[in-house]
């Protein structure tokens, strides 16, 4: 029999820090319209009416609920689908002008990650400094593949040395695949957040590990959403099968360690107590974080989930805020 426990308030209101919580602007909409293939249109329209809306519909939303900050992105896939590089430099620095805007009027309720125009991996290392130095940004947030180009390429390097000087974190979120993917033809329902960004978005953290990213850059942080996208339940499947694999590339850890050393994973989308224990014994409660995915997921279930899991006290504390104060450099 399955334990569906009754919602109740916690003993004590624990302070919550939302961090995969996204917007939109008209600039950027275009970007956004494959969506509309796989969802409905009544909800999309709910979708819509709330990724563009940064000073009424979000924040009741979080007064209702309990949400203390909100930290905001560009939803996917944002200028990362632009083919000109230029256009996505100026569309990334005036999504990034917009939300320090919104910061600025909510100074409490909201903070920010960058957007970055990775077609041109030095002027996204500039202004991931700019968005940090300037605006009080947190770090950044991609959607994917950028133009069919995953992190773990070198000419992405200049990036990651940025954020790992700077001490922020990346964050890398789903995107569709450039190309569907065989098993997945004719089934479009699966192309998508339902399924298909899973396994993409788990390859391409791989590719990150396997690449030597985190040789390279040994103090680098990356971020993943919805409890990992599998992949803390899977090291020690990682391990076994990396240590017989005839492989050139050379490893200065375990993959499952990078994982552990180098991954903080957060809630978003995944509002399930198993995965999250699961993720509690693989990784431990000092790498996992509090976040809905707003608008896309229901604020009110992100609430009930985290404040009913069968935690410890401390535990609920780190995952709800302290974790991210302190992988965030938040005050």
């Amino acid at each position: 029999m399955t334990f569906v426990p009754v919602y109740t308030a916690p003993p004590k209101r624990v302070k919550k820090i939302a961090l995969e919580e996204h917007f939109c602007t008209p600039a950027l909409a275009a970007y956004a319209r494959d969506m509309e293939k796989s969802i409905a249109p009544e909800p999309m329209q709910y979708f819509k009416e709330r990724l563009f809306d940064l000073d009424n519909l979000r924040l009741e939303e979080m007064d209702k609920y309990g949400i203390d900050l909100s930290v905001l992105n560009v939803t996917t896939p944002g200028v990362q689908v632009e083919p000109d590089a230029k256009v996505a430099v100026r569309k990334a620095k005036e999504a990034n002008d917009i939300l320090a805007a919104a910061v600025q009027a909510h100074p409490t309720r909201y903070a920010g990650f960058a957007h970055l125009p990775l077609q041109d991996p030095a002027a996204a290392a500039d202004e991931l400094e700019r968005t940090i130095r300037e605006l009080g940004f947190h770090g950044a947030l991609i959607n994917g593949a950028t133009n069919g180009e995953y992190l773990d390429n070198q000419k992405f390097w200049p990036v990651w040395e940025r954020a790992e000087a700077l001490g922020v974190p990346l964050y890398l979120h789903p995107a569709n695949s450039p190309e569907v993917p065989h098993c997945l033809k004719d089934y479009p329902e699966l192309w998508g957040a339902m399924w298909g960004w899973t396994p993409e978005t788990a390859s391409h953290t791989l590719r990150i590990i396997f690449g030597g990213v985190f040789d390279r850059f040994p103090k680098a942080t990356l971020i993943l959403g919805h409890l990992g996208e599998t992949l803390p339940l899977l090291l020690w499947r990682l391990d076994s099968r990396h240590v017989i694999m005839h492989h050139s590339r050379k490893l200065e850890r375990l993959p499952s360690q990078y994982i552990r050393d180098n991954i903080v994973v957060t809630t978003s989308g995944a509002f399930s107590y198993a995965p999250l224990l699961g993720c509690m014994l693989a990784i431990g409660a000092d790498r996992i974080l509090f976040s809905i995915d707003y608008p896309y997921e229901s604020t009110k279930e992100a609430v009930e989930f985290i404040d009913t899991a069968p935690l410890s006290e401390i535990d609920r504390e780190k995952i709800c805020h302290l974790n991210a104060e302190r992988v965030l450099g938040l005050k």
